[in-house]
């Protein structure tokens, strides 16, 4: 399950040329949840982005650190806690990678998956909004997590869903039918994702280098030779 994202040096105007909103991106090397983080919305039918508090906080939530950070696509329209948000309030969030951590002998070594080509992912989310008074607001988000792909199964066994960028509007608009966003929740494809092992400084959230993203060996990635 992603826990951390690596968000940097990314262009609005390349992920999103239709984006009306001026405000900056919230960037990070290793950025945790329970932090804000920049999600594009449709709001009044118009491309935005906005700081989303990453970590689902539904109004009757009692324990801010019981707020799930992902949810996994399955269970989308079986817990009520997920259903509604992904019925009516979906995102993406811009990211330049996002790390796993694979399950070693006495330790797990932390992973960078980015796309091959280095280019930015959208991943797909969902959001509610906590009124905390009759004017006033706290919106909140959540991953999608799709089961692994076969080339980054041996890493981790889920990943956040990648939304590609000709299905954007289709998954923002609340007007989408849901069985045509069924399509949309699959492992990511097979030459789409690599990973690199990355230094172990990333375990500590406070760590904000940008040697996070410097690969300590080589890309893990799907070639020809592996096609069946």
């Amino acid at each position: 399950m992603t826990g951390r994202l690596h968000v940097q040096r990314l262009s609005l105007a390349r992920l999103a040329p239709d984006l009306k909103s001026t405000e900056p991106l919230i960037e990070s090397p290793n950025l945790a949840p329970r932090q804000p983080v920049s999600a594009f919305r449709l709001e009044q039918g118009r491309l935005t982005h906005t700081p989303l508090f990453w970590g689902l906080t539904p109004p009757w939530l009692k324990v801010l650190d019981h707020a799930p950070h992902c949810a996994r696509a399955e269970t989308l329209s079986k817990r009520a806690m997920f259903h509604e948000a992904f019925s009516a309030r979906r995102c993406v969030i811009p990211v330049s990678g996002f790390y796993v951590w694979k399950p070693q002998a006495r330790s797990k070594q932390p992973f960078l998956v980015t796309q091959v080509n280095r280019a930015p992912l959208l991943l797909g989310a969902l959001w509610c909004r906590y009124h905390t008074t009759l004017t006033t607001f706290a919106d909140s988000t959540a991953l999608i997590s799709v089961p692994a792909n076969a080339c980054l199964s041996p890493l981790t066994d889920r990943l956040p869903v990648i939304i590609p960028p000709e299905a954007l509007t289709q998954w923002l608009d609340p007007s989408t039918d849901l069985s045509s966003l069924t399509p949309l929740l699959i492992p990511a494809p097979l030459e789409l994702l690599g990973a690199f092992p990355v230094s172990k400084h990333v375990n500590n959230p406070a760590y904000q280098s940008p040697s996070c993203a410097h690969p300590t060996g080589p890309m893990l990635r799907w070639t020809v030779s592996q096609e069946p």
